[in-house]
């Protein structure tokens, strides 16, 4: 079994700070960072405008898809009464129709996820200067998050305070 770098790191560090627990009490904080940006109203407004956006582009884009449909069985029902010159444009019609949606798709969905992760970013920034502050007030020694920890007991989680002061701070 391999052990990543930052694991190992860890356990070597927290080895060398259980010699230090004997001289003096060590204050360990743990942070949920997943149900910060789940909970923390930051993020749920972040959400909601996100929601917003994509509501509309999706109705857009659904209305594009419903005339490209409805151009289809035109064409299905008026080709036999039509030119092979006019099938053929028509039909290459659709084909550039449905191509330009697929396009509009795949940009709105490239943006959706930008957008998204420059949310999410700005979220774990302000989380990170507030854990930083608690930390700080609070006398804490270390302050671990769960990307790490493979264990933690309430009384060292500050996940509702670190979503607290999220939410006071707006």
């Amino acid at each position: 079994m391999k052990v990543s770098p930052m694991k190992w790191l860890l356990a070597l560090a927290l080895s060398g700070l259980s010699f230090a627990v004997a001289a003096q009490q060590l204050k360990v904080g743990y942070v949920d960072s997943g149900r910060v940006l789940r909970e923390a109203e930051v993020s749920k407004r972040a959400y909601a405008r996100l929601k917003a956006d994509f509501d509309k582009h999706q109705k857009d884009l659904s209305d594009q898809k419903a005339r490209l449909d409805a151009a289809a069985d035109k064409l299905d029902k008026e080709a036999p009464t039509l030119s092979d010159a006019e099938k053929q444009r028509r039909q290459r019609e659709l084909v550039d129709l449905e191509r330009d949606l697929q396009r509009k798709q795949r940009e709105w969905q490239e943006d959706l996820n930008q957008r998204q992760n420059e949310e999410t970013a700005s979220a774990i920034e302000r989380a990170t200067r507030i854990i930083k502050q608690i930390g700080d007030a609070e006398h804490y020694d270390l302050i671990i998050s769960d990307q790490v920890a493979i264990y933690s007991s309430s009384r060292v989680d500050i996940t509702q305070k670190v979503i607290d002061t999220m939410n006071a701070s707006k």
